[in-house]
């Protein structure tokens, strides 16, 4: 696992044929058979998809069990595979820098790739605070969740995750089409998120410049987050960077917008340009944290299998 981290940090997400974009490719296609506006086609969907993963995932586990190099290497590149943290902090640096350098339309720009809500008329404020939530529910999502899972199920845990995240981000929408189609994998989503969330709620507690902001933001303004998992989350961020997340949000544009008045998550002030840059670096710290802890459970095992 250390060694897919490391990977991840030198290689980050290739540009092209990364196997998480093939899985999707893969997914989009099944999708034109399973697909009916019921949540049973969506539950067989998500079954088939994650189920060949975990299925895949236990095939290399047992053919490497007995040659450890292999069972190393192979845990490294599933573990490459599923994380995204990376990615995340290069893309959040840019947006950092186009705000920085006054360039509102082009950080507007850059931070649709972030998120899933409307950009094009956000104000500088706006777009940090996006950014801020993006790196918040993103650390949790691509590097400390798949880590927990990694650790207490190798690497069909880790690849299972990696499928049922991708498929939540596909299909698990609150839209006419997936409402009832998407629901089990946003359902199977929030589940196994639910440990990786409150790991990176405590890290980023613990690793943030208040810790006490971070608990007061997170035990009052968490619950009334529409995600049981982003709630915490942002909220822990939010106190320890001494900012406020949340507000209006709009999703779509033209007859299909929708906007969601998001809670609003800490006390401090609007975030500014330079927030985004210090989210990052806490991000980065609440990675090197759930390694840590993540490492140490994975390694349980292999000290009894040696005793």
């Amino acid at each position: 696992m250390v060694l897919g981290v490391g990977l991840d940090r030198v290689l980050a997400d290739p540009a092209r044929w990364h196997p998480v974009a093939g899985f999707g490719t893969l997914a989009a296609r099944l999708e034109q058979t399973t697909y009916a506006d019921r949540r049973a086609a969506g539950a067989a969907h998500v079954l088939v998809l994650v189920g060949g993963c975990v299925a895949l995932g236990a095939v290399a586990e047992r053919a490497t069990r007995d040659r450890p190099l292999r069972h190393a290497l192979v845990t490294a590149a599933a573990t490459w595979t599923v994380l995204g943290g990376t990615t995340l902090g290069r893309e959040a640096a840019e947006v950092a820098r186009l705000l920085e350098a006054g360039r509102l339309d082009d950080a507007r720009t850059q931070v649709a790739r972030l998120v899933g809500r409307d950009t094009r008329t956000l104000e500088a404020t706006d777009v940090a605070r996006a950014a801020l939530e993006s790196l918040a529910e993103n650390t949790s999502d691509a590097v400390v969740a798949p880590l927990v899972l990694g650790a207490v199920a190798g690497v069909p845990g880790l690849l299972g995750y990696r499928a049922a995240n991708t498929l939540d981000a596909m299909v698990g929408h609150r839209s006419a089409r997936y409402a009832r189609f998407g629901w089990a994998a946003a359902r199977l989503d929030d589940v196994l998120n639910l440990p990786g969330a409150r790991l990176t709620a405590a890290l980023a507690t613990v690793l943030g410049a208040d810790p006490a902001a971070s608990v007061r933001a997170w035990r009052r303004d968490a619950g009334a987050h529409p995600s049981p998992n982003a709630g915490p989350v942002e909220a822990a961020f939010a106190g320890g960077l001494g900012v406020r997340l949340g507000g209006r949000t709009v999703y779509g544009t033209g007859a299909e917008a929708r906007v969601e008045l998001r809670p609003v998550l800490g006390d401090g002030r609007a975030p500014a340009a330079h927030d985004v840059a210090r989210g990052r670096r806490l991000a980065d710290r609440v990675g090197v944290g759930a390694l840590i802890v993540t490492a140490a459970v994975a390694a349980r095992p292999a000290r009894r299998r040696r005793r």
